[in-house]
């Protein structure tokens, strides 16, 4: 598996905080807000990113469907 940045470290965190919170998967939207990334866009790249890497899954036809690996 690749190595991955600080800033996908605190997406990752992120996400995991927010389905343990609310038990579902954050929106790009949310994932952006709760690291400071200024687009949904950016967060959006992140997630493919690691996605890439093998660490987060998600379901392209649904909403909300990102899941850590």
């Amino acid at each position: 598996m690749q190595d991955i940045t600080d800033r996908q470290r605190h997406i990752l965190r992120a996400i995991r905080e927010h389905i343990a919170d609310t038990g579902e998967a954050p929106t790009m939207r949310e994932i952006a807000d709760a690291v400071g990334l200024r687009s949904s866009s950016s967060a959006w790249y992140q997630v493919r990113r690691l996605e890439h890497v093998g660490v987060l899954a998600r379901d392209p036809h649904r909403h909300r469907s990102l899941r850590l690996t």
